[in-house]
């Protein structure tokens, strides 16, 4: 006897968690996979609704692990979808298949990076989960972790050595969903990680461009800074400083005690000194590159907007400056040499190294 959806009282048992139900009807009756319209058998539902003492007696009598219902899910799919960390003990346990995909190509690291379940996808990974299985929209979990802004979740897959360049159906990696959604944490985590920034969307655009598109002005920054320290890094590769740049290697904005004064000379410089097309001159010296400049130009404030982008330029500078080792205010001389501005190279380096005698980078450029 079935009711409306073609269930029998034994897949109503198994959806209540009545056990003693389920234990008297296993003993009636001899089909134990029966399924309802929607192809569900008591197996998928025990799992769907977390009842883990159901699904091990469901288990015992021998029911099929990886039966897909009418959307291609399994057992392991309802209890990954629900969160039901017990259920998916048993059934990896039980030898089910883990990396079985739906109907939309969803693996079960799909359905935990979606709700953030990280305790879950750890168990997954230890059972030997792909990372990379893409979805019908050609989605990672990696893309679906960044989208639904769960951070802890995207440590996880990335120290799981995921792809962090694999291209969704919009041809956007996950730093590109960072971008636009303005995830700046998450944003964090995939740059140490290190990507390829030169890859487009389908409208051409890096996630520069898409940072910069959405007015995420510490993102952009952010990028920027990443770019720049790649190529440095790419450079010297022979570096013996590693260590000591991965201990104190960040793109987010500086708030250090020990670089205040260098950033007030460079507020200083470029809120009261630099004029308009100055700062510039000194991003060319200094290697920016034309999309560099176009994203960090986006942010539009007024007419005196030069004077937020030449700041934001200097402390990006600065931020490659120190994660290279080099003096900074020595370097900041030089550029400003660079672009014809010796008197305010010399005012800089003057008022520098008299309002902090005890620096050990004391600038030595004459």
């Amino acid at each position: 006897m079935r009711d409306q959806v073609g269930r029998t009282a034994l897949h109503l048992a198994a959806e209540k968690g009545h056990l003693e139900v389920v234990e008297f009807l296993l003993a009636l009756c001899s089909s134990h996979s029966i399924k309802d319209k929607e192809k569900n058998t008591a197996l998928h539902l025990a799992a769907m609704n977390g009842h883990a003492d159901v699904l091990q007696k469901l288990l015992e009598v021998g029911m099929d692990l990886d039966d897909k219902n009418a959307e291609g899910m399994t057992s392991l799919h309802l209890a990954a979808e629900g969160g039901h960390s017990d259920c998916i003990h048993l059934l990896l346990e039980a030898g089910c298949e883990v990396n079985v995909q739906t109907q939309k190509k969803m693996t079960c690291l799909h359905y935990a990076a979606l709700n953030g379940y990280v305790d879950m996808a750890k168990t997954l990974l230890a059972a030997g989960i792909q990372t990379d299985a893409l979805n019908y929209q050609n989605a990672s979990a990696m893309h679906i972790a960044v989208l639904r802004n769960h951070p802890a979740m995207v440590k996880l897959l990335i120290d799981a050595e995921c792809d962090l360049d694999v291209p969704d159906n919009r041809q956007q990696s996950p730093l590109h969903i960072a971008a636009e959604h303005g995830r700046q944490d998450i944003a964090e985590l995939i740059l140490m990680a290190g990507v390829n920034l030169k890859l487009t969307d389908k409208q051409g655009k890096t996630s520069l461009d898409v940072a910069a598109r959405g007015n995420h002005v510490s993102l952009v920054d952010m990028i920027i800074k990443a770019d720049r320290f790649y190529k440095w890094e790419k450079d010297n590769l022979n570096s013996d400083s590693d260590s000591w740049i991965t201990e104190r290697l960040t793109f987010k904005q500086d708030h250090r005690l020990e670089t205040r004064h260098i950033r007030s000379v460079i507020w200083r410089l470029a809120t009261k000194y630099l004029k308009a097309n100055e700062w510039r001159k000194l991003a060319h010296y200094w290697k920016f590159t034309e999309a560099h400049i176009r994203a960090i130009e986006h942010q539009w404030t007024g007419t005196k907007s030069y004077r937020e982008h030449g700041h934001r330029m200097l402390l990006i500078w600065l931020h490659g400056t120190i994660m290279a080792g080099e003096n900074t205010i020595k370097e900041l001389y030089e550029g400003l040499v660079s672009i014809g501005r010796s008197d305010l190279a010399e005012s800089i380096r003057k008022q520098a190294n008299a309002d902090s005698p005890a620096s050990p980078r004391r600038c030595s450029a004459m």
